[in-house]
């Protein structure tokens, strides 16, 4: 690295939890090979190793917002909110290390718009900063799906990411779909940089998946064995004490993953209809498997869906709401046996990033099927797509129907992962349609 790129340093801007914002913290690990970088969000979930480990990029963790605020009225607590994050993103950004030479400003993909989109771009000019925005969707079309399309808060949003977006001097966004729209909508040059699944996100070993079984066990009972007290066993594989050898369970569940942020662009009542579907078949047949149903992640609509599953009366099915640790999650999607979406889009512009991470570990997908998600999920040749719960139920007995016997269409979805997928990674398509920018 030359001592002028080393004077270098990049500002990235999370208006969120670091450690779960990934797409910013992959900007951030690949930028840190070429520059200094500040990284500035919430503190919370403990950030990719990448980040945590890299002593080019130094994390600046804002406050969050005083919990006195929620007892005011919701339309007083929203413009609170923006003033208490607009402060502190703008005197942590304007005072971080000033550094010798001209510095982009990379934004956090937007959504969210207020305030980030405002402040930093004040922030650049003050500074001479390029202002750089990372598109993942529009923040007025995601608040629309609470409020409504004519409400005024979305009226303002609109306006405000119109208005700043506009101002940017350069743009990376995640479909072709939207640079298109970017471009008719507010005149807008992006660069498209689709999501790509780092390293960390590849097939593992029936070892490797043991020792996770083995330890999300001890608190979550649905990994327990309905056929050994063995402490080594598992429901999905066996330890055989006598050869040492570890296997997959010839007679085991079907292991299905879905990750969400438990927002309303996801609807889960889709997969769950289908569950219950699969479920009256399999009870009733011997031909499909029971399903293990693992569903991560945390947000607003969690204990709605858990507490909805409690009432189900399922037979042939269990579901499991586990919150994993990082550097877990990336091994509970190379164990399952099959990826579901039920990402919607409230744009129909974007991609959900956990099928890119799903595809890294070559595991097929069923995805909720709307405008441009083909950019991503190609039916019949990586994965199946849906639009109903009597779809998705099909799909679910199509592949499972004699599990765990080889389903040649699931292995033909595996491959052509392999051939066309896993090879490109995050890294190598950054450094191709990222790194100019910068330079």
């Amino acid at each position: 690295m030359s001592s002028s790129a080393a004077d270098r340093r990049v500002c990235v801007c999370v208006l969120g939890d670091i450690g779960r914002s990934p797409r910013m913290q992959y900007h951030s690990i690949s930028l840190s090979n070429h520059f200094g970088v500040d990284l500035l969000g919430f503190e919370g979930s403990k950030p990719h190793e990448g980040v945590a480990n890299n002593d080019r990029i130094k994390c600046h963790h804002m406050r969050q917002t005083p919990q006195w605020i929620y007892w005011l009225p919701s339309i007083l607590v929203y413009f609170l909110k923006v003033w208490w994050q607009s402060w502190f993103r703008f005197s942590i950004t304007y005072s971080s290390r000033k550094p010798r030479i001209f510095t982009p400003i990379l934004v956090a993909q937007n959504p969210p718009s207020i305030p980030t989109l405002g402040v930093v771009w004040f922030v650049c000019r003050l500074r001479g900063s390029k202002f750089v925005v990372d598109w993942h969707n529009y923040g007025f079309t995601i608040l629309g799906l609470t409020l409504g399309d004519n409400h005024i808060l979305v009226k303002i949003c609109k306006w405000f990411e119109t208005y700043f977006g506009a101002k940017s001097d350069a743009n990376f966004c995640v479909t072709n779909a939207m640079k298109e729209d970017l471009k008719n909508r507010f005149n807008i040059s992006a660069t498209v940089l689709y999501d790509r699944p780092p390293d960390i996100f590849d097939a593992i070993s029936v070892e490797e998946k043991h020792h996770l079984f083995l330890k999300l066990k001890t608190e979550y009972k649905e990994f327990l064995s309905d056929e050994s007290d063995d402490d080594n066993q598992t429901v999905v594989t066996i330890h055989d004490t006598i050869s040492y050898n570890i296997s997959l369970r010839p007679k085991r569940p079907a292991l299905v993953m879905s990750s969400t942020s438990w927002t309303e662009d996801e609807d889960f009542d889709i997969l769950f209809k289908a569950l219950e579907l699969y479920d009256n078949s399999a009870s009733s047949s011997g031909k499909w498997p029971h399903i293990l149903c693992v569903v991560t992640g945390k947000g607003p609509l969690k204990e709605y869906y858990q507490q909805k599953v409690l009432t189900q009366d399922f037979q042939s099915v269990k579901v499991v709401f586990p919150w994993l640790a990082s550097q877990d999650y990336p091994k509970m999607v190379a164990s399952a046996d099959l990826g579901i979406c039920l990402h919607k889009s409230s744009s129909n512009l974007d991609l959900p990033m956990k099928v890119v991470d799903m595809f890294g570990c070559s595991l097929p997908v069923c995805a909720f099927n709307y405008d441009c998600i083909d950019e991503l999920v190609l039916h019949e040749e990586n994965g199946l797509l849906f639009k109903t719960s009597e779809e998705l139920a099909q799909q679910l007995m199509d592949i499972f129907e004699n599990f765990p016997k080889e389903n040649k269409r699931l292995n033909a979805f595996r491959t052509h992962l392999k051939q066309n997928f896993t090879k490109y990674r995050w890294n190598e398509c950054w450094n191709e349609n990222a790194l100019k920018v910068f330079s």
